[in-house]
């Protein structure tokens, strides 16, 4: 792992395999960490290089500096690593929110994309009042306490069966997070939508979603196809909100041939 400053901040990065390959940039779910990609990179590294990094906040980079943070901050924040890496152009894949920062490079950075790979995600999540409340309790309770409440919605029932210790492991992970972090991109989330912003940008979009997520079910993953011209839409049955670690070998196929097909 290294570190990059970006705008007085310490953001943590890992830029893996040989500079000749095209690159991909991987952007994680909120409350977890980059980690959630470690068991689809090894099946990316022979074509592909990979550049992966923590949200504000969470993993190992810093803590928000400002009152308020928003998508075209993060995709800013994407960009600059991608500038890091001396990458002119790009092939990108992101959950939940990290599929954010995706429509954001999409409605407002096309150029630099070569295909792109959204998961369990919307145009719209949920509400204002649904993210403004849970970024005032995390603000009230902590993140520690709150992680028994939110990290079981992540997962689908087979995922828990498989491996019993994985609630308590994400738990511990979302818990170090910091707060006001995870507070100021729940706020974003309720305030930063894509409707309308989306269509006739000229770019390979790819859908995924799990037929068990609670947080993006598979009609607000159909609600953003709409939205991108009839994307195609694929939703993996039994699965959760994050495909990467619950079908990792599933999910990097899925995304070979995407990449594989450009």
């Amino acid at each position: 792992m290294a570190f990059h400053t970006i705008n007085g901040r310490s953001v943590a990065y890992r830029l893996l395999g040989s500079e000749v390959n095209p690159l991909i940039v991987l952007a994680h779910p909120l409350g977890m960490s980059q980690a959630v990609w470690d068991d689809v990179i090894p099946a990316l590294l022979p074509r592909y290089r990979v550049l992966t990094w923590d949200l504000p906040g969470h993993g190992a980079s810093a803590a928000v500096n400002g009152e308020q943070i928003t998508a075209a901050d993060l995709a800013a924040e994407a960009l600059a690593l991608v500038e890091l890496a001396g990458a002119t152009r790009f092939h990108f894949a992101g959950t939940s929110i990290g599929g954010v920062v995706g429509q954001q490079l999409i409605a407002e950075h096309s150029e630099w994309l070569i295909t792109v790979t959204l998961t369990n995600t919307g145009a719209v999540i949920g509400n204002p009042d649904l993210w403004n409340t849970r970024a005032g309790r995390v603000r009230q309770e902590g993140l520690v306490a709150m992680s028994e409440e939110i990290v079981p919605r992540w997962f689908a029932p087979a995922a828990f069966e498989a491996s019993s210790a994985l609630k308590a492991g994400w738990c511990t992970q979302m818990g170090r997070g910091d707060d006001e972090s995870y507070a100021q991109l729940c706020e974003m989330l309720g305030r930063d939508v894509f409707t309308g912003k989306l269509a006739s940008k000229s770019v390979n979009v790819q859908l995924c979603g799990g037929s068990e997520d609670m947080a993006t079910p598979p009609a607000t993953l159909e609600a953003l196809s709409a939205e991108l011209d009839g994307a195609p839409l694929e939703v993996f049955e039994g699965v959760g909100h994050v495909p990467s670690v619950e079908v990792p070998a599933l999910f990097a196929q899925k995304l070979l041939s995407v990449l594989d097909a450009d």
